[in-house]
């Protein structure tokens, strides 16, 4: 049951006049009203039934508290029973009982919903725009990878878990596996071709389905179709799918072509200059990044900022993306990639007011056709321009532009879009982009950030959204470290202006100047 009992400070809470007014969690006071907490997860309780919970608020300020620091349930708890900072900033007094550890995890599971941690993000950068803490004039995007929190195993392993979990169902439903069930699994590690190996495990597992579908109960049953479905999945024998019974979700990924990881994928967008973190997303480690930019971007624009450039890798180099802030009249500060425009530009230059194409020796193109191919079951659009016959024959750089071809004219195929992306290569050659885009590093301090200050290197828990959960409140927890920062600078910029304003002198009774800095005595 959901009460909201009042606040009423006891004799004990003189004690938090001992707390500066400079502390963190101050400073973080000041800028966020964390009330709305309440409301957002007021229907996840009962109103009228069972005992009386413990208010959203503070369960979520521990939380925060706890990814803040990067502690455990127990760890959390024990500190803020004797930290009257954080005492203070739950809204507690110093003699209140905090709840028990097995609390937050149920909280966090139960009640703290993934759309739930995204409306607490979105809100909390409403209220930094509201005060004018924050711009937000450009955005960056990027991807970071966190590790499962459990090792990958190969498929022959995998197989003989599945295995021994059906002959263990049955044996428990059963009491006894019948002898007409093959309980003699192979040992797949003294086959020494892999192929082999995992061929062997695989017509083993699909031999014992057989033999026990007919004898199954409902624990059994379960197993059998678990094993079906991972069988069923083309990319499980290809170590592509799923690699851990523990973790279903986790897969494996690359960070570069020689180095690969196993887990997910947090994507972020971050305001490049105030550097705090306006939308999360979470996937597993082989998807592409990129996948979720709309819905980032579209998060962003909620809070009320309106980003005026979008900062992000050659990876984030797609039409779809680059259209999507062509929506938000934002400007994409994004390098191009090799992969979506692959024009030799010592060759070729592209011309957007006649929509021609010329060589390096001037020859232009007079035919354009659009063609469409079938590769893999996609569909791709490119356009193929044909050249002047008659200057390609006499070209002096016909070797070197057509190779040992026979064709009198040379035809060059560019994708779709390749007009526009002739635009962004070109756009990327001058000084003011190469300055601009240095503006994306500070998303690279961020993903330091949350990786070695705050636990986001590895999963804490298993499967998708346990690790989206955890993504979330490490963003919620860096920003609140953000907004106090900032907090903090704008207290000093205005102490600044009316320290030159001669406002200082009704501030403090004692000061001096000292090489025309202002500094105080204690008053």
């Amino acid at each position: 049951m959901l009460r909201i009992e009042n606040k009423q400070l006891s004799f004990g809470s003189i004690a938090y006049q001992k707390i500066p007014e400079d502390h963190i969690l101050k400073r973080i006071n000041k800028a966020v009203d964390f009330s709305f907490i309440n409301d957002l997860l007021a229907d996840s309780y009962c109103l009228d039934n069972g005992r009386p919970a413990k208010e959203p608020a503070l369960m979520a300020k521990l939380l925060f508290l706890q990814y803040l620091y990067n502690l455990s349930d127990v760890k959390v708890i024990e500190i803020a029973t004797f930290n009257l900072a954080w005492l203070w900033f739950l809204g507690l007094n110093p003699e209140d009982e905090l709840p028990d550890p097995s609390l937050l995890a149920k909280f966090r599971t139960q009640r703290l919903k993934e759309y739930s941690l995204d409306d607490i993000i979105t809100e909390i950068m409403r209220q930094c725009v509201e005060k004018g803490l924050i711009k937000g004039e450009g955005i960056s995007i990027d991807a970071t990878h966190i590790k499962a929190n459990t090792g990958k195993l190969l498929p022959e392993r995998i197989m003989k878990r599945l295995a021994k979990r059906i002959l263990k169902a049955l044996e428990k439903e059963l009491g006894k596996v019948p002898p007409e069930v093959d309980t003699n699994i192979p040992d797949w590690t003294k086959i020494k071709d892999h192929k082999e190996a995992k061929q062997v495990m695989k017509d083993y597992l699909e031999k014992i389905i057989k033999q026990t579908e007919p004898l199954a109960g409902d624990e059994t049953r379960k197993a059998i179709k678990e094993t079906k479905d991972i069988l069923s999945d083309e990319r499980f024998i290809l170590q592509k799918g799923i690699r851990s019974l523990v973790d279903k979700d986790a897969r494996v990924g690359r960070k570069s072509k020689k180095e690969s990881f196993y887990g997910y994928k947090a994507e972020f967008t971050m305001l490049a200059e105030e550097r705090l973190i306006t939308a999360v997303s979470v996937q597993s480690g082989e998807k592409m990044d990129g996948n979720d930019f709309s819905r980032l971007l579209d998060r962003t624009v909620t809070t009320g900022i309106k980003p005026q450039a979008i900062y992000a890798d050659k990876a984030y180099f797609r039409p779809e993306i680059l259209n999507k802030t062509e929506e938000i009249n934002a400007v994409p500060i994004i390098p191009v990639s090799e992969s979506a425009y692959r024009i030799k530009e010592d060759l070729f230059s592209y011309n957007k007011d006649s929509d021609e194409w010329f060589c390096c020796f001037g020859n232009r193109t007079i035919k354009r056709r659009r063609f469409t191919r079938n590769r893999n079951g996609k569909e791709y659009q490119y356009y193929e321009f044909t050249f002047d016959k008659e200057l390609c024959i006499s070209c002096p750089y016909r070797a070197k532009c057509m190779g040992k071809s026979k064709k009198q004219a040379r035809k060059l195929r560019v994708g779709i879009n390749a007009h526009k992306l002739w635009e962004f290569s070109q756009a990327q050659k001058t000084p003011q982009f190469k300055k601009a885009y240095k503006k994306r590093a500070s998303i690279e301090w961020k993903n330091a950030e949350i990786k070695r200050f705050h636990g986001l290197a590895r999963a804490k828990g298993y499967g998708l959204k346990s690790v989206s959960i955890q993504a979330k409140l490490t963003a919620i927890a860096v920003n609140l470290k953000r907004i106090a920062a900032l907090v903090a600078e704008k207290a000093a910029i205005l102490f600044s202006f009316r320290s030159q304003s001669g406002y200082f002198m009704h501030l403090r009774p004692y000061f001096f100047l000292r090489t025309n800095k202002v500094r105080y005595l204690p008053g």
